[in-house]
């Protein structure tokens, strides 16, 4: 409150009574008079002359303007109401967000839309994927329910609910922060996920064994193409699948996948998650997997925009080709790379494709160095992968050397 005692050190002063209240003249410009006996308590003066008592306080370095009512009441009863506002501060309160969190009417759909719009759409590239488990697993319970009356205990059944542990952690994150956007843009008082633990889980890692990634091949053929087609370039390239969605053919060049580091957000590209620029040799498999169109996206919706959702495809692919536990579009990734140390490629080339940030890796070298290795490494890899589709026999495996 440093900065709020300092304004307070320097402002105009007087005993508020009702009397000199009352004697309080307009002027051109708005103007404040500070109670010379309680702090934070003031009388302010519009260029219309309409004088209003004030209470202001600070939370967390921001300053709060509460309105305690017009100078019709008595300086006195103003005076008591501050001093009950002084103790609510003191005791961690934030008055004027209690205030404005019952007289709002907002409904947890309408929060969530506020955050998709305000928040999530300009800061986060990956909003889709919290978007749809809100819309899925929380509106059809709580759209209508007002959001400053949601309480730890909804949060806990709501969780329960979920017999998927790693899902019930998603799910409440993605809550969390929407109120998190709400209590910071003052919108409810608390954010009801504080308090509530996660479910214990195991670190995941999931790769797909050799005899299911020809089910997971098979069972592409039973979702929509498009994203079925993106999700086996998860696999055959190993990258990250919100990177793989919104794929440019202007980035492929000469069969190299070019990811800019930064956004494009003319070409709706975000960037790559580590802001690092990165290039990726697509297989034969993968250049047919993708066409041979020029410009736009590679994997596009209905509407133009890069798809989502490959969360969605994949637990439908799991639950029809009975794969246990549920496979992630990121555990085709990890497949991916594990196939490449499996083949002896080494890790080092594992976190160099995956475009892993690591000191050792991507500070070091050029990768423009290790160009026609990645390519051999790529085509091996993928061709390993075909062969598990196929079901033909697969060959030696063989290390291959830098520059080789």
């Amino acid at each position: 409150m440093a900065n709020l005692r300092q304004g307070l050190d320097m402002a105009e002063r007087k005993n508020l009574t009702d009397a000199n209240v009352a004697e309080l003249e307009k002027r051109a410009k708005k103007y404040e008079v500070w109670d010379a006996k309680l702090p934070h308590l003031c009388v302010r003066v519009e260029v219309s002359g309409k004088k209003t008592f004030y209470f202001v306080y600070s939370i967390g370095g921001r300053t709060r303007w509460l309105r305690i009512g017009p100078a019709a009441m008595r300086a006195a009863e103003a005076r008591t109401e501050a001093k009950k506002l002084i103790g609510d501060v003191a005791r961690g309160g934030d008055p004027q967000a209690e205030r404005m969190a019952r007289r709002g009417g907002l409904t947890f759909e309408q929060l969530h839309t506020r955050y998709v719009e305000e928040w999530a759409k300009k800061r986060n590239k990956s909003w889709r994927q919290p978007d749809n488990l809100i819309r899925t697993r929380v509106l059809p319970r709580w759209a209508k329910l007002r959001a400053s009356e949601i309480r730890r205990v909804d949060v806990r059944l709501l969780i329960g609910s979920i017999a998927k542990p790693i899902l019930a952690n998603q799910v409440k994150a993605a809550i969390s922060a929407v109120f998190s956007f709400a209590v910071k843009h003052d919108l409810v008082v608390l954010n009801p996920c504080k308090g509530v633990d996660d479910n214990p889980t195991n670190s995941r890692d999931r790769v797909l064994s050799d005899t299911e990634v020809p089910l997971f091949w098979a069972g592409c053929d039973q979702v929509d193409p498009v994203k079925a087609a993106a999700l086996r370039v998860v696999l055959l390239t190993g990258q990250r699948p919100g990177e793989v969605c919104c794929m440019r053919r202007e980035h492929i060049k000469d069969n190299w996948w070019q990811l800019p580091g930064e956004p494009q957000p003319e070409l709706l590209w975000p960037g790559t998650k580590n802001k690092q620029g990165h290039r990726v040799w697509l297989s034969a498999k993968v250049r047919e997997l993708i066409g041979n169109e020029t410009e736009g996206l590679v994997f596009a919706n209905e509407r133009g925009n890069p798809i989502d959702d490959l969360d969605v495809a994949m637990r439908a692919i799991s639950e029809l080709m009975g794969l246990e536990p549920a496979v992630t579009p990121h555990d085709l990734r990890r497949t991916m790379g594990s196939t490449i140390t499996g083949r002896a490629h080494g890790r080092e080339a594992m976190d160099r494709i995956l475009n892993h940030r690591k000191k050792s890796v991507t500070d070091v070298y050029d990768r423009h160095d290790y160009a026609r290795a990645d390519k051999l490494i790529m085509e091996d890899v993928a061709g390993a992968l075909m062969r598990l589709v196929e079901g033909r026999e697969q060959d030696n495996v063989i290390a291959l050397a830098r520059g080789s």
